[in-house]
């Protein structure tokens, strides 16, 4: 059995220049060695730039393959968002006069307390429609954010005051870890809805009670703002879904909340991200960028 040996490119161009007729000189046998050196070198080069072009080609193709995907998916969504807008609207308009007849209803029944039963699960009805509408406006609204500054920790106040009736019904206990002189530059009416959304998304996963902590900082990257609950956390499903639109976690919902959040957060230029809490519960993050311009307008 032979035994195996690396054979180098100098071996080869030894073997070569060695293999040489004796008549040749030396020095024409190292002007042909520095040519074979070189030409080997050249080779090699060659072989790295097609190894890393081929690399490049195919990194190319799968990032216009995932540019192809979203954009399909962004097309499908335009379609969808133009057709949902229009029934929205025309849902809205018929539930105007249907909302004053409830009312007028109201008062002339106000006597007889079964039909008043009744009519407040009617209401209940229009209200939890309403909802939806005003989720499928939310999304398909296309509008530039109109930045201003504001105060975070206020928005975050306003929030929560808004909602501290079912946090008192819930035992939902709130801790805001939020600088009070910590501005944001910003759409607040928009972020106020991304807040909106995370708070009412947490109560819903809390039925029994349990805590909500907003928390902040002013990190390189921007503003970033953390809605944590101690409730069940997210499934591996959810979490790979949770801002599809219409995709609904719980039943009755519309799928669009969270959707809404991220696309009111992507038309700042931040991004939203939302991970497990090592403790238990979810939290979602939300990352506003603060430009040197945004930060001398807030100032």
């Amino acid at each position: 059995m032979s035994e195996h040996t690396d054979v180098t490119a100098g071996d080869v161009i030894a073997s070569d220049c060695a293999g040489l007729p004796d008549h040749v000189s030396p020095g024409s046998r190292a002007d042909l060695e520095t040519v074979l050196n070189a030409w080997h070198s050249a080779t090699l080069r060659l072989e790295q730039t097609h190894e890393a072009l081929r690399e490049e080609v195919r990194r190319l193709t799968d990032e216009l393959e995932a540019k192809n995907r979203q954009l399909a998916q962004k097309n499908r969504l335009a379609d969808l968002g133009k057709m949902a807008a229009h029934v929205a609207h025309e849902v809205r308009n018929n539930l105007v006069p249907v909302t004053l007849y409830l009312s007028l209803l109201r008062r002339r029944i106000s006597d007889d307390s079964g039909s008043v039963d009744v009519l407040d699960k009617v209401a209940a009805g229009f209200t939890a429609l309403e909802a939806t509408v005003n989720d499928l406006l939310h999304f398909t609204s296309d509008r530039d954010p109109v930045r201003r500054p504001f105060s975070l920790r206020k928005l975050l106040d306003d929030v929560f005051g808004s909602l501290s009736p079912q946090l008192s019904a819930q035992a939902i206990d709130v801790e805001v870890d939020v600088p009070k002189n910590l501005v944001v530059t910003g759409d607040k009416d928009m972020l106020r809805r991304v807040v909106l959304n995370l708070v009412l998304n947490a109560l819903d996963v809390m039925p029994e009670g349990g805590s909500l902590v907003a928390t902040s900082c002013n990190g390189p990257r921007g503003i970033e703002l953390e809605i944590a609950d101690d409730g069940p956390g997210l499934t591996d499903d959810v979490m790979a879904q949770a801002f599809e639109p219409f995709f609904a976690a719980k039943s009755g919902g519309t799928g669009l909340g969270l959707a809404i959040v991220q696309r009111i957060i992507e038309a700042h230029g931040g991004e939203v991200t939302a991970a497990n809490c090592p403790e238990g519960g979810a939290a979602f993050t939300l990352l506003l960028p603060q430009t040197d311009a945004l930060m001398e307008a807030a100032a």
